[in-house]
C-alpha cells in the first residue's frame, strides 16, 4: 500500500506541474500568480516524495529547490512585493 501512495504522489506532482505550465501557456494563469506558484510547490512536493522514496537524489534535490523558489515567490507575493523585484 505505501508504494501505491508514493506513486500517486509522483503522478499527482507531475499533473500539477504540467497543468500549471499548460495554464500559463494558454494565458489562463500568470507565471507571477499565487495559483501558479502553489501548483508548482505542490507538484514539486509530490516529486520530492516519489523521488526520495526511489533514491533519485538529483531529482529530489532539484524539486526541493523548485519548492523553495515557489515558496519564496509566494512570500514576496504575500508581502505585496512584485515576484520579479
Amino acid at each position: 500500500m505505501p508504494e501505491l501512495l508514493i506513486e500517486a504522489c509522483g503522478w499527482l506532482g507531475a499533473l500539477l506541474i504540467l497543468g500549471s505550465y499548460i495554464l500559463v501557456s494558454l494565458g489562463r494563469l500568470s507565471g507571477r500568480s499565487a495559483a501558479f506558484q502553489w501548483l508548482n510547490v505542490a507538484g514539486a512536493a509530490g516529486f520530492v516524495v516519489n523521488s526520495g522514496w526511489h533514491g533519485a537524489i538529483p531529482s529530489t534535490a532539484l524539486n526541493v529547490v523548485w519548492m523553495g523558489v515557489g515558496l519564496a515567490t509566494l512570500w514576496r507575493i504575500g508581502r505585496g512585493a512584485s515576484p520579479a523585484a
